[in-house]
């Protein structure tokens, strides 16, 4: 199993200039760059191993989005009407913009737009797990794999291209701690090191980069990014950066960006389009993940700011009980945060270049049981994906009858996998890394090809 709690932080401290508080006691604030989980300052081997492999800037990126629990695909996006009562369920279909796509009444806004989306109905070969390894590795076997373990499809991104400017880590992770730890996995970089592993922005990261008192009670957002530049003006005029070699100032420049600050401050859009992604909820669902829907808004800032691969992971999905309750709260708040992601990324003009994954570690039984729950079901479950000038506006795959089997183009996890690294440029038959050893590493398992009906 992956030890991705094993990776340390590194804190940076920057003085800030004094304020006076409501209460009018004057108190010097200071400012932290915390929670990177980037091996500490291991930025400069990052930078270095980019550009020894010579790799071209691009603006191509990726949002992974992990379900935690196994979603009931049955449920969401592939309803079984003609299947006896027990196994149907209490959801009723509803017509899409795209002739003959029909998904579940709670999915109203997605049914609007669904030719930005193309729904995969036959994902097969999970291994059953409660973890996010298949979704977040495109190679996770435990037979076989190199010491240090497969990095994770972020970390590989992270080695292979780099982020897509000086000012921002490649790869971040928006996952809290979950009370299951593996659905809290933001995909650690394995072989690679730390120097691939995740920036973590969790509710700590956020805290350390406010200043201490919060900005509210401040009354001075703007001081957060002054105090980030004043730090660079005062370090630039001391001369200390003069003794750092140009990988070690590219590190830096990440550590005190201030671009990197101002994404991470939601305050900063406009309040109507955070009520569209809505707010959810932070608090942690049972063992699972939050509802935090602001998550899919950050992942949005964080892309437009450069960083190459975001993950995170909404809600919990392991409905033994409680399905259709659960699902008339969770599909709706999915459905609108999701389509506000789509929406926004197309109305800037980035969404041909940020490629959407969705899904869950399995699906869920046709049998409904006792306390109508599903049980898990690893043979056949459910992706949605979008943008990244994929073909979308169509079903991929289908299940039989009940829901239980895939009865048509079955798809592994890694062709997904296979697909969003073409669309970002990768030739997977081509691109290798090494691992400990010095021995080359496909980034799949070999015979895995993209998906021809989404290229």
């Amino acid at each position: 199993m992956l030890d991705f709690q094993k990776y340390s932080t590194t804190m940076l401290t920057i003085p800030g200039s004094k304020f006076k508080l409501c209460d009018g006691v004057s108190r010097r604030n200071f400012l932290s760059v915390g929670a990177l989980g980037l091996g500490g300052l291991a930025l400069p081997g990052l930078l270095k191993s980019e550009a020894k492999a010579g790799v071209g800037k691009s603006n191509k990126s990726v949002i992974m989005i992990f379900l935690p629990g196994g979603p009931p695909h049955q449920d969401m996006w592939d309803l079984k009407m003609d299947a006896p009562r027990e196994i149907r369920g209490e959801f009723s279909p509803i017509s899409t913009n795209v002739d003959g796509i029909q998904i579940c009444e709670e999915f109203p806004r997605m049914a609007k737009m669904a030719d930005k989306f193309a729904f995969i109905r036959s994902m097969v070969g999970a291994n059953g797990g409660h973890n996010a390894l298949q979704c977040l590795y495109p190679r996770y076997s435990r037979n076989g794999a190199p010491t240090g373990g497969w990095p994770s499809f972020g970390s590989t991104v992270s080695k292979v291209m780099g982020a897509k400017n000086d000012g921002a880590p490649a790869l971040a992770g928006l996952q809290p701690v979950c009370g299951h730890r593996p659905w809290g996995d933001p995909g650690m970089p394995g072989f690679l090191g730390t120097a691939h592993a995740p920036f973590k922005p969790t509710f700590d990261g956020k805290a350390d980069l406010t200043l201490n008192g919060t900005l509210d009670r401040l009354g001075d957002r703007q001081s957060l990014l002054s105090s980030f530049d004043n730090f660079r003006r005062d370090v630039d005029n001391s001369g200390l950066i003069d003794g750092l070699d140009s990988f070690e100032q590219n590190a830096f420049g990440i550590l005190t960006s201030s671009g990197l600050a101002e994404a991470l401050d939601l305050e900063k859009e406009d309040p109507k389009l955070r009520d569209r992604y809505g707010r959810g909820s932070a608090k942690r669902q049972a063992d699972g993940s939050h509802k935090l829907l602001d998550d899919f808004l950050m992942a949005r800032r964080l892309v437009e700011a450069g960083v190459r691969c975001v993950t995170l992971a909404f809600s919990r999905w392991d409905w033994h009980g409680g399905n259709f309750s659960r699902g008339r709260q969770d599909f709706p708040m999915l459905d609108q945060a999701l389509t506000a992601l789509v929406d926004d990324l197309d109305q800037r003009g980035m969404l041909d270049d940020t490629s959407i994954v969705v899904w869950g570690e399995f699906g869920r039984t046709p049998k409904i049981n006792s306390k109508a729950g599903r049980d898990h079901w690893p043979r056949v479950s459910c992706a949605v994906l979008a943008g990244g000038g994929m073909k979308t506006g169509q079903v991929i795959g289908s299940t039989d009858r009940l829901g239980g089997e895939a009865a048509s183009r079955p798809v592994k996890f890694g062709e997904v996998f296979a697909t969003v690294y073409h669309q970002l440029g990768i030739d997977v038959n081509q691109v290798t890394i090494e691992d400990l050893s010095g021995r080359p590493q496909y980034l799949v398992d070999p015979g895995i090809q993209p998906m021809k009906e989404l290229i």
